[in-house]
This record gives C-alpha cells, structure tokens and sequence, in this order.
C-alpha cells in the first residue's frame, strides 16, 4: 500500500471527530476499519464499516458526529479490500468515547494499537551464553555440540525455547579480552571458541589425540573458563587438522557450495584474520599493507601463487567445520520440538572485518553507548562505531538484510540487542572515555540564539569548558590538588584553570595513566575525567559555536552548582525542554 503523508489526507470542515489508531501486523490487503453503535459508525453494521486512511504512521478516520447522542461505543476491526468484506473484530471489550466535541474544535482519538487476537504461540525458554554449557566432552568450555545435551534437558523440564547469546567471532587480540562477546570482528562468521574437536572429520593421529585428550582433562577440571588457554589449544588443533584434511575438505561439494553462498563476507573476513595475524593487530591502520579494503586485492589472497592462501583457506575451512556444527545442533533441537533463538547485537568492533571492508556504512568518529543510569553513572561506553543510516538506506540497508539472513540459516527468530538503537542511538565522542560525555543521535540541538530569547547571557567558555576553579579542585583531589595544579593544569585568570593540551580529552589521560593501576594514580585519572566532564554545553561539531547538546546530569556537575541562581534556573528550563520535550516530539515524528 503506497503510504501518505498525514498532509495528504483532508478532512471535512465539519470534522468534529478524528480516530487514529497503529496497526503494525495486518497483512498487505487489508485495511483497518471503524465500527460502533451509531449511524455514523455503521450500527455496528458489518456490511458498511468506516474504512480509515494510512497517513504513514497510524489508520485515521475523519467523522462527523454532531448529531450523535453520547457516550459511543466504538470498535476498531480488520477489513480485506481485495475480498472486499470485514474479517474480524479486534479483541477485547468496546471503546467508549464519552464526550462530544467542542464548538469550533475537533475531539481526537489516539486509541494507540489495534487490539490483536492472543493466538499467538507461546511458551517458556531459557536464555543462556554456549561458553557456559560446559560437558565432559567438551574443552574447557560450552560447544556447539552441548546444544544438544540442553535440549535434552529443555524436552524433560518443559521448555519450549533455547535463545542463546550471540556466537559471532570476537577474536581481535588473542587474549581474554575477546571473550566479550558483543564485540564482533565479523556480524556473518563464528566463534572457534565453541568448536568440538572431535565432531570435524578425519582421522586423528594417536599423538593429536592424547594431546586433545590431555588438555581437555585439564581445562575441565579449571572451575572457570580460561579462554586464552582453550582458544590456543583449539586454534593449534585445528591448524593441525587442516593440514591432514583440510585439501580434502576444500574439494567436497558440500564445501563448495557453503564458500560459494557465503563467500561474499568470509573471503574478507579470512583476509582480514589473515593480515590480523600477519601484523598483529586488529587495526588496519597499523597494517603494512592493505590498510584500505579493495576486493580485487583481496582476491588474489585465494589465487594459487599467494603466500596467503593456505592461511585464508584455514579461516575459510573452521568457518565450514562450525556451520556443520552449528547446524546439527540446531536440527537437533527441531527434532525435539524446540524452537532456537539467536542474539544479534546493536554493534560492531571498531577494528573487525565488516568496518574494514565498508567503512562508509559507520561513523567512525564517534562511539556507541548508553546515558548514566543507576547501575553505571558514569554511562556506558561500548566503543563500536555508530551507524550512517543514510549512508545504508542508498543501497536498501543490504548490509543489515543480508546480517539477517545469515541470522536465519540457524535460528527461528532472534533478539535484537539494543533496539533502542534503530531509532537512537547514545553517541560519544571518540576523544572520550565515559558514556557521561555523550547525546543522543538524532536529536535537536540548542541553538545560540535560544540562550537570548530567554534572557541568559551566552559564554561559551564558561557553559563548553571545562570549570575548574580551586574550590572544585579541592572537592575532586583534596591534598593533591596543588599536585594537579602543577602537572596538568595552567592558569587561566586569577580563579580558573584549564586542562593544558596534553591531557585536554579523556583519551589522552587514559593514555598517560595506562598500566598504572596504584590507587593514587585511579584517583587522579578519575578526578580529570570529572574536571574534563565539569560542563553544561558540548558544542555540535561543524556549527561553528551555533548548536550545543546539554550535558546530561547537568545538576551534578559543580559547573552547573556555581552558577548565579537566577541563571541557573533558566538553563535548568532550557535543560529540561531538550531532555524531555522536543526531543520527544522529533522522535515521535521521524521514526
């Protein structure tokens, strides 16, 4: 159905009433109709029904019922237009509109969702990580192939659903630092991690098996998981493998077919472990070659003659031996009668395959996270490049289809981590450290202008720097604060200070303070981070001083506590007007 815009549905002069009502699950040739106990609602009349219009957003009728005796009770329903004949009523009881309108103006009903019928399937699951479903044959960790003793376990307790967290490969430094697992190197390739040696075919030499046999004693009786160990083992494992079986492998049709289906994301992604490896680090910018993705480069990584093709093949090979797994288990548990459900997170790694090969598609200069709330007051602060939604609309967002369809070949439905994000996302700047340093995207900025309006004189320094006067350094580092004074800090007035250029953003503190983990260097890492934080206004990059965002919390900050109170009061208004009204509005209208 082609949407309108709200403008383009007219309404009579002597509209006295408009219906408005969302209803996001009816099928394509069906529209929503209005029924109730009136003439001009049909008598609840089946045969003639009130159709409404799709304004793009919500179904809108335009009624006039001057003549109505009132209270109404009303009924939203469902109407096939190809059939041309009502379906059904929506559940539950009638709605009442009581009053009439008022001379000259219109009465409107935003009835919110049209009321489905609960046939939907239901039942209870559990929600569990792989790595944690450790078994006796597994190494050291859950595998894929535990999958099945939980769904054993799910049959005999009466579960209906297993939802597992995401299973993406996070390896970017070969530490336990990848053990995160909303941190992908790839949305579309697995984690080795869960792997089951014994599951990939082939005959096993006797060393590799006692070796196998060895280690898996030893990682099991660990009472916790240690990652770096288990991925050392199971990466030297497979590497072994490979060389036994791997050219065997390569040419199996089933082989084949899998790399010709997926190989539009694992030839970049066995390039970019390959080079990871190669120079080891994940950034490409620290690569000596091939810092910029280009696909005919990278093809040749495969050709005959390249020094990189039994590596990339290698990647190429666990990425095969794991969507087998994967999807044993996965039939397994149909069998069963279960239902599978996956975990998509909101982001990427900043230094992974999917940014490296388009990077367009992310705003690499900022930093995806969350605003302070009472289990994190600092804010979140994930690090992953934030979306250029404009940038993926131009090809149909075909990075995010093509993500969901990879979703699908093992899972029945899935979550979306954060789908907060679809709509808005918390962007840092990638100069910071704490979530606090953040806003929202999209959002409506303040402009300069607005500061007047409301009589409040505008300084930028005072409102977009830093505040650091001796009273605030005392509160923040008592004793050490002529300490401070001296090594990071240079005189700007006889009562201010600002932050000198080597330790003027967060990033540049954590950088000076890295490895040094005394409780005195915390203390005086922390307490710049504040000072840094100590703001009102963060200025929108490239309005040349034109557009702030407020900083959130501002009524915790000692910035905003030793402003005169008659200027505090009026930004506290300006404050609250983004925070909880335009913002609001923006939002409601654009997405």
């Amino acid at each position: 159905m082609p949407q309108r815009k709200a403008s383009d549905i007219k309404f009579r002069k002597d509209t006295t009433h408009v219906f408005s009502i969302k209803a996001p699950l009816i099928n394509k040739d069906e529209v929503v109709c209005l029924l109730g106990d009136s003439d001009d609602l049909g008598k609840w009349n089946t045969e003639t029904p009130v159709l409404l219009k799709f304004d793009g957003e919500q179904w809108v009728a335009a009624l006039q019922l001057s003549n109505v005796q009132f209270p109404i009770a009303y009924k939203y329903g469902v109407y096939d237009r190809a059939q041309g004949q009502f379906k059904s009523f929506e559940a539950g009881g009638n709605r009442i509109c009581f009053e009439p309108a008022a001379p000259g103006e219109r009465a409107l009903l935003q009835d919110g969702f049209i009321r489905t019928k609960d046939d939907q399937w239901r039942g209870s699951g559990i929600a569990i990580p792989v790595f944690s479903l450790r078994s006796k044959e597994g190494l050291g960790v859950g595998e894929f192939s535990d999958l099945k003793l939980l769904a054993d376990w799910a049959v005999k307790t009466g579960l209906k659903l297993i939802q597992i967290l995401p299973i993406n490969d996070t390896t970017a430094t070969n530490t336990w630092v990848d053990s995160y697992p909303y941190a992908a190197i790839s949305a579309f390739a697995l984690h080795p991690v869960y792997i089951n040696l014994d599951a990939i075919e082939g005959k096993k030499s006797k060393e590799l098996k006692d070796t196998i046999k060895t280690r898996r004693k030893q990682l099991n009786e660990l009472a916790h998981i240690d990652y770096e160990a288990v991925m050392q083992c199971k990466m030297a494992t497979l590497k072994e493998l490979y060389k036994e079986h791997g050219a065997v492998c390569r040419e199996s049709s089933d082989y084949k077919a899998f790399f010709e289906t997926n190989q539009q994301w694992l030839k970049p992604y066995a390039a970019f472990c390959y080079l990871r490896d190669k120079f080891s680090s994940p950034n490409p910018q620290e690569w000596e070659t091939n810092s910029v993705y280009e696909e005919a480069k990278i093809n040749l990584f495969f050709d005959a003659n390249s020094e990189a093709q039994e590596q990339v093949n290698f990647y190429c090979y666990i990425q095969y031996q794991l969507h087998l797994q994967l999807s044993d288990a996965v039939a397994y548990a149909h069998k069963k009668g279960l239902v599978m459900k996956g975990d998509i997170p909101i982001g990427v790694y900043r230094y992974g395959a999917d940014a490296w090969v388009a990077p367009e598609l992310y705003k690499m200069d900022v930093q995806a996270g969350a605003p302070p709330d009472d289990f994190a007051v600092k804010g979140q602060n994930w690090g992953f490049p934030t979306y250029n939604w404009t940038r993926m609309q131009e090809d149909g967002f075909a990075w995010w289809k093509e993500r969901f369809r990879q979703m699908s070949y093992y899972f029945d439905a899935f979550r979306i981590d954060h789908i907060l994000g679809f709509f808005r996302i918390w962007s840092i700047p990638v100069n910071a450290v704490q979530g606090i340093m953040g806003s929202f995207d999209p959002c409506i900025p303040v402009q300069v202008n607005e500061f007047g309006e409301r009589g409040i004189w505008f300084d930028y320094e005072r409102f977009c720097l830093p505040y650091i006067t001796d009273n605030i350094l005392r509160e923040l580092f008592r004793e050490k604060a002529d300490h401070v004074k001296a090594h990071f800090l240079q005189k700007q007035g006889p009562q201010q200070y600002v932050l000198r250029p080597a330790f003027d953003t967060q990033k540049k503190v954590e950088t000076h303070f890295k490895g040094l983990a005394d409780s005195e260097s915390i203390l005086l890492r922390d307490g710049l981070f504040d000072l840094i934080s100590n703001v009102i206004l963060f200025e929108q990059e490239g309005t040349g001083k034109t557009a702030f965002h407020f900083r959130i919390a501002l009524d915790q900050t000692s910035s905003f506590r030793y402003l005169p109170p008659q200027a505090k009061e009026k930004i506290w208004a300006l404050y609250v007007d983004y925070f909880y009204r335009r913002q609001n509005d923006f939002w409601k209208k654009n997405h």
